[in-house]
């Protein structure tokens, strides 16, 4: 965030909850050869100690192409890595389009301010 001094950047922060963390993660549906990466890519990611209480939103981009994964068989690919007790949702997207964006962050910021 920038902005000049005493435009209220602090006060802003305090507001949005300073120290709460959601963390996006995207995954390309439609490439199914490196849908284990991803998985072991998210997991290490979720061990970090800063990330451990993370909320946790996954992109399941690309659903415009004719090969994407669906949130279903994402979910069963991925949720093997996730830690038990971890808040997380897989929204369907397509960024070219836009479409499933800010029903994604509308979910991730409901989460986090519920904290």
């Amino acid at each position: 965030m920038v902005g000049l001094d005493a435009a209220g950047k602090t006060t802003i922060l305090y507001k949005l909850k300073l120290g709460e963390i959601g963390l996006i993660f995207v995954v390309d549906s439609s490439d199914r050869e490196r849908i284990t990466e991803s998985a072991e890519v998210l997991s290490s990611l979720l061990q970090e100690i800063e990330l451990q209480n993370a909320v946790l939103l996954v992109f399941a981009n690309k659903q415009d192409l004719p090969n994407a994964m669906s949130v279903h068989d994402l979910t069963d690919k991925l949720s093997p890595h996730v830690q038990r007790g971890t808040t997380w949702h897989i929204q369907a997207t397509c960024a070219t389009q836009g479409t499933g964006l800010y029903e994604g962050l509308d979910w991730l910021s409901d989460k986090l301010s519920k904290r």
